[in-house]
């Protein structure tokens, strides 16, 4: 994988990591979820080029206000905004085809990506549409919006709430002195009531102490700022969320059997209707999928890449 950044029309800079032939026919984009970085689809990026039978570029970024990339605005931490910079983002990395995977919050992305940018979707004179496959993971619609509240068991409520600031200002001057390793490893030794908060929240049954750690890493650099800004947005857009797609687009949604934020039932309503679309129940799995269970996630990113990659066989 190689480090690079997309630069977008109002100046934002995206950090991505990029792998294989950049004039692929398919390109495979991972959008990871809120308070998160790339770093969440290590396994995935790492282990997708050998399992598909045809060469592809894969993809990874930090979205707007996340990881490495431009901080968000309180005018530009929507959904919305996200949808317009992914359609910015494959407009300028991918030549062929693409299949977007999008975790929670960034599979909300990739549904702003399809209200937002409708011809993307859509082909024209016997030519694949230019986004021609969705894997949704943990992605769902409906009244329960807690991904935001539950994410790290630290009630973010309001961004004006003193205690918040207090303890990050604690958190920042800690790695201006001591510097960003070791902070990370005072925070996760040391804040067991965090982790076991988040690891209830996020996590299924059985997962791995290293991801677990590293999701207390990523969310600690978003909070509180990121997540306040983006709290209420993404509230809301998930309310509302709706999705519908042309007839042959491959789409599935996974579901985590254990995840306490977007349950089963909201992964099925989002797809309900879409006659393509396959819904699969990862057994003993939370919210945080790409890292708990990346080896049956696998086959299905590359069921969706390989029926994309006959359609554009057929199309020739």
């Amino acid at each position: 994988m190689s480090d690079d950044t997309v630069r977008l029309s109002d100046g934002t800079a995206l950090h991505v990591v990029r792998d294989g032939p950049p004039a692929a026919d398919v390109t495979v984009v991972f959008v990871h979820g809120y308070a998160l970085d790339h770093r969440c689809w290590q396994y995935l990026v790492a282990d997708l080029p050998a399992a598909v039978e045809h060469p592809v570029q894969v993809v990874a970024y930090d979205q707007r206000g996340h990881g490495a990339s431009s901080t968000a605005t309180s005018h530009t931490a929507t959904v919305e905004q996200l949808g317009d910079d992914l359609a910015e983002l494959i407009e300028q990395l991918a030549v062929g085809s693409v299949v977007v995977v999008g975790h929670s919050m960034g599979g909300l992305t990739a549904l702003a990506l399809r209200e937002r940018h409708p011809e993307l979707f859509e082909p024209t004179d016997d030519v694949p549409p230019k986004v021609a496959g969705l894997v949704l993971l943990a992605t769902g619609s409906g009244e329960r919006a807690a991904e935001a509240r539950a994410a790290t068991g630290l009630a973010v409520e309001s961004s004006t709430s003193r205690i918040p600031a207090v303890i990050n200002k604690l958190m920042w001057d800690l790695e201006s002195l001591l510097g960003p390793a070791l902070v990370d490893f005072v925070t996760d030794r040391s804040h067991k009531a965090m982790v076991t908060s988040m690891r209830w929240s996020l996590f299924g049954d059985d997962p791995r102490q290293d991801d677990v750690l590293l999701t207390l890493r990523m969310i600690r650099h978003h909070w509180p700022k990121t997540m306040a800004l983006f709290r209420t947005a993404l509230d809301d857009y998930v309310r509302r969320a709706r999705l519908s797609l042309p007839e042959g687009t491959p789409v599935i949604g996974v579901a985590g059997e254990r995840d306490r934020l977007v349950p089963e039932q909201q992964v099925a309503a989002l797809l309900d209707g879409i006659a393509d679309a396959t819904t699969f129940v990862l057994p003993g799995t939370g919210h945080l999928v790409p890292l708990e269970a990346p080896a049956l996630i696998l086959p299905r990113v590359t069921a969706v890449v390989h029926a994309v990659q006959r359609r554009l066989r057929e199309a020739r």
